[in-house]
């Protein structure tokens, strides 16, 4: 049996602004690397640059959804994706 294909981010949050209302931060995936703002009051998530943004928008949304109240600044947080890249 083979094993599914995955790729561990790396998410580093560098900013959490109750005023602004967004999140800003690091995410880092094989050779990859972007930045992000993500304004939960509007569910907006902003990603650059746009290479490979397609790889990451979706795994990254449904990881800031589920845990944006447990993420602070200057920590690092992992999760998968259940894709090779």
């Amino acid at each position: 049996m083979h094993s599914k294909p995955e790729t561990i981010a790396n998410v580093s949050v560098k900013e959490y602004s109750f005023s602004k209302k967004q999140i800003q931060g690091i995410v880092k995936a094989s050779q990859f690397r972007w930045t992000f703002i993500w304004s939960f009051h509007t569910g907006l998530l902003t990603i650059n640059p746009p290479l490979g943004r397609a790889l990451i928008e979706d795994a990254l949304l449904r990881f800031l959804l589920k845990k944006d109240y447990e993420l602070e600044p200057g920590n690092e947080y992992k999760f998968t994706i259940l894709a090779k890249f």
